[in-house]
């Protein structure tokens, strides 16, 4: 025993277990932070402390009555926020974490990516998508038009359609999800960027420097693609090495099955 709180006794185990589950509602609430869904969430939070109260009080008729409203409450907001705990199960699934425990099938957005940024190099549209890992990229979205959309080869053709809105800008996407688009990214500063590459590379360049996401480009002029990773670019890519690289990021194989010989190389190389 740790401490007596009146006739109460409070362990090691007790305070860890407030810990994880004060963590895991902060976690949640962030990722549901500005829908709906989060002010619900905090009213089922209200709900789990009344009824707490009521039980370390002995109130049995509050206790009662909290403990049917929370299980309505559980359910309806099951039903009601599907998008929302889908989202969230999407973001779980691609984590480093269970990844390396579990094994993960292919994501689907990946084939998504590969054949749009393909039918964009074929017609010179120019495209930047930021695909995010662990790091998040709070501020980037705010600059952009929020998407929430499920990631799909149209859309993203659609969005960077010299005609659309939306295409002058970046689309940011975590897993099977289209956050943003039209959203500015941090231009890179450093000095050994190759004075030919304009402000899409340098802005993958840019972002690629303060987070782990991994940024696909397509050349406006050329229609080449290149792709950018912790400050380092690689360019020309063929549909084979695109696929192949985001399949490295975000499906990972054994490394005796790796046979692609891709090698990134630094922005003035």
């Amino acid at each position: 025993m740790l401490i007596k709180l009146g006739f109460l006794p409070i362990t090691i185990i007790d305070v860890l277990d407030i810990l994880l589950v004060s963590f895991l509602f902060y976690q949640l609430y962030e990722f549901l932070k500005g829908s709906i869904a989060s002010r619900m969430l905090l009213g089922l939070v209200v709900i789990l402390l009344i009824s707490l109260i009521g039980e370390v009080l002995n109130m049995s008729a509050l206790s009662w009555i909290m403990s049917n409203l929370k299980t309505v409450w559980v359910i309806a907001f099951v039903i009601i926020f599907q998008p929302e705990l889908r989202r969230l199960l999407i973001y779980l699934g691609q984590s480093r974490l269970v990844r390396a425990f579990v094994r993960v099938d292919e994501p689907e957005f990946i084939e998504d990516v590969v054949g749009a940024t393909i039918e964009m190099s074929d017609k010179n549209f120019g495209a930047i998508i930021v695909m995010l890992r662990d790091t998040g990229v709070k501020r980037v979205l705010e600059t952009g038009v929020q998407l929430q959309a499920q990631v799909s080869k149209p859309l993203i053709n659609a969005v960077f359609n010299p005609r659309s809105p939306l295409h002058d800008g970046a689309m940011v996407i975590r897993g099977e999800i289209a956050l943003a688009a039209k959203c500015i990214l941090p231009l890179s500063q450093s000095p050994d960027i190759d004075p030919a590459l304009g402000t899409r590379h340098r802005a993958a360049l840019g972002i690629s420097e303060q987070t782990d996401a991994l940024v696909v480009v397509v050349s406006e002029e050329t229609g080449m693609i290149s792709v950018v990773e912790e400050g380092k670019m690689i360019r020309g890519l063929t549909e084979e090495m695109l696929r192949n690289r985001v399949k490295e990021a975000f499906a990972p194989v054994p490394k005796e099955k790796k046979k692609w010989g891709l090698s990134f190389v630094t922005a003035d190389q």
